[in-house]
């Protein structure tokens, strides 16, 4: 018995010394709590069931990719010109957080327990290094067969090589390990090191895909949804590929105005190239390629029936425009092949638009409740700008300033008859503005006197919101307590499903999950990266080589199938043959297209219009208009979210926690923190 107590003393002192020598040693990257492993990696490591669940524990560090607002991990759409809202919670800190990057309240010092957000650095350090244990220790695990080593490695090298992703993408370059698992309680020096630069994370990280592609399964069993397959290795390696392409880290003008003073204290070298590339234009053209050539992927689709509109007549801007889908737009109904993605209606199981993705309740207990109006128990409060509204185009594939022109776009009167296609209900009286849309603008945007049919509620349904002052749902209303209404006049309906409800008699939701990245985002990086090639480029990717250059018929058929899938007609001959206006068209349909997929903030950063677009004042409808008449007027809404946008050069990256810079002295903090 005394032995036991002394034992158990003799233990309690080890572990108390462990505390306080992690706890006062200059600690990398933030190692705190790796003891806990330490003492438990014998038991981690010996058998192959242990070693997977070890695995899966670090995978499950990394934060749900769905959040993107309350408590996410990423600026998300309400740092960008696409999303925001009126609620803020007072002091130093927003409670969307988000809209802190947007209002320039960002630092070094920022972070803590009041604001996770984008303070994840260290945490995909500990994702990292347990990735790194395991790696080293693949031949511990007894009776293994060589089949589950290859697999855990693969997913290993997966989950590490996605670490390093989400620090290059928010953080920029990264201090690089390789293989390396770092010991918890070393003195400084062992710690120091500098960043790598933009091209060697970007390289590295690319190369850890790679090899985790060879690994993982070319598709998913239905029952492993939300693990990744080879697609998305590749995917990933495609979105990367095309970041590094871009203006702001490929050399020339832009990268010289973010980066050109950017260099590394211990060598002098610059963190992001100062020189221009255009291989790496066909690097990111290979890459989109090579997912669409696995054959496992394709947009989602479902066929016409009687509910689905016909066609708009008197298109000639595209002679395809009515063939059946994929060669045009007939046969579908755009609607739902678009909707269905998002709003749990199509089974993510197997939805081959989905390279990757997982299911998550956050798009119901936040995103949804949170655009729902208040009358039906939602907040009404997540809101998308005038901006995203005017970038819709009409059912014709005109934009509303082409459409002005003989009367099928007014900003003036109001529909004087009701209509109802592939079960999406319109009113009658509703502003003209909001009339003959492409289909994607009814499927992702809230806007005055829309429906939100709620039909899994039998007392509660096919509800109209009322935005103007002192309306049910609007500012100042009985049901709607400040700031529980859209700022703009507008909220985010995309991840809506028609049975949705949160009040009355036998209120549900639908289940929903989350894209990472899907099948249409590859296909628009395919048009763009072509269409900034001006040579014949080989690429080896693999054991694959790709030889591509700007090819207009390559570039017109990736891009229109994401517009014939939208019910709209392709590029015009006049747009295809003219580089500037192509990429113009890309950067709507990933505005309209990947509308708050978290695409938005990276987009207008990598092509250097971050400035610009975030320097255009925001607008929506009046929301101090009581009537018709006085609603229906654009407004830059006078709320502080609005009115104190902070646009700098900084932005372009999170900073690293001055906490971090103060651990590692050879650490260069991101320019202008």
């Amino acid at each position: 018995m005394k032995t036991s107590i002394i034992k158990r003393i003799v233990l309690v002192a080890f572990m108390i010394q462990l505390i306080v020598m992690a706890s006062s040693c200059k600690k990398y990257l933030n190692i705190d709590e790796y003891f806990d492993d330490e003492f438990n990696i014998d038991s981690a490591f010996a058998n192959p069931r242990n070693m997977e669940a070890y695995m899966w524990g670090a995978a499950a560090m990394f934060p749900d990719e769905s959040n993107t607002i309350r408590l996410g991990y990423t600026p998300g759409p309400m740092a960008t010109d696409e999303g925001l809202n009126g609620l803020t919670g007072g002091g130093s800190s927003n409670v969307y957080y988000g809209m802190d990057f947007a209002t320039g309240r960002i630092s070094s010092d920022f972070f803590g327990d009041s604001n996770p957000n984008l303070n994840q650095w260290g945490n995909y350090y500990k994702i990292i290094r347990k990735c790194n244990g395991i790696l080293q220790n693949l031949d511990r695990p007894k009776g293994m067969t060589n089949f589950d080593r290859l697999r855990i490695e693969g997913y290993t090298r997966f989950i590490r090589a996605y670490a390093y992703y989400n620090i290059l993408v928010d953080y920029g370059p990264a201090i690089l390990l390789g293989d390396e698992v770092v010991n918890t309680n070393e003195t400084i020096e062992y710690y120091d090191r500098p960043r790598a630069t933009y091209d060697e994370t970007m390289d590295y990280t690319c190369a850890e895909f790679e090899k985790a592609a060879q690994l993982l399964p070319r598709e998913v069993p239905i029952l492993d949804f939300g693990r990744p397959a080879k697609g998305a290795a590749f995917a990933l390696i495609a979105r990367l590929r095309l970041i590094h392409a871009s203006p702001m880290f490929n050399g020339g003008p832009v990268a010289s105005s973010y980066f050109g003073n950017w260099k590394r204290k211990t060598d002098n070298v610059h963190y992001v190239s100062q020189q221009y590339n255009e291989a790496r234009w066909a690097v990111a053209a290979a890459a989109a390629k090579r997912v669409m050539d696995l054959g496992v992927y394709r947009l989602h689709t479902v066929l016409r029936d009687d509910k689905t509109p016909a066609l708009p007549q008197g298109v000639t801007s595209d002679p395809n425009f009515y063939g059946n889908y994929p060669d045009g737009a007939g046969g579908i109904d755009p609607l739902r092949s678009y909707s269905d993605i998002f709003n749990g209606e199509a089974v993510a199981e197997i939805n081959k638009e989905i390279i990757w993705g997982r299911y998550t309740e956050y798009l119901k207990t936040t995103i949804s409740q949170g655009s729902m109006p208040p009358s039906l128990g939602g907040w009404g409060r997540f809101c998308v700008t005038q901006k995203v509204v005017d970038a819709y185009l009409m059912d014709d594939g005109r934009s509303k300033e082409e459409a002005a022109a003989n009367g099928y776009y007014s900003e003036t009167g109001y529909t004087t008859q009701p209509r109802n296609f592939s079960g999406y209900p319109l009113n009658s009286g509703v502003y003209k503005m909001y009339a003959n849309r492409e289909m994607r603008f009814y499927a992702s945007i809230g806007f005055n006197e829309a429906v939100w049919q709620a039909q899994s509620s039998t007392s509660v349904n096919n509800y109209t919101a009322k935005y103007y002052y002192q309306g049910p749902d609007g500012r100042g209303g009985v049901t709607a307590a400040s700031p529980n209404y859209p700022i703009t006049g507008y909220v985010i309906k995309k991840y809506n499903h028609p049975m949705d409800a949160f009040l009355g008699t036998g209120a549900r939701h639908m289940k929903k999950s989350y894209s990472i990245i899907r099948y249409a985002e590859i296909l628009l990086s395919y048009a763009e990266a072509l269409n900034n090639l001006t040579g014949s480029h080989t690429v080896q990717l693999g054991d694959q080589q790709y030889t591509v250059s700007r090819n207009p018929e390559e570039i017109k058929g990736a891009f229109n199938l994401v517009r014939y899938r939208a019910g709209l007609p392709g590029l015009k001959a006049s747009q295809l043959n003219s580089t500037t206006e192509v990429q113009k068209q890309i950067e709507r349909e990933r505005m309209v297209e990947l509308l708050w997929e978290n695409r938005r903030f990276y987009d207008v950063r990598r092509w250097g219009i971050y400035e610009e677009t975030e320097r255009e004042p925001i607008r929506g409808m009046n929301p101090d208009g009581a009537t018709k008449e006085t609603y229906y007027q654009r407004v830059i809404p006078g709320t502080s979210s609005f009115m104190t946008r902070v646009v700098h050069k900084k932005l372009a990256f999170v900073p690293i926690p001055r906490a971090e810079m103060r651990r590692l002295p050879s650490l260069d903090q991101n320019p202008g923190y």
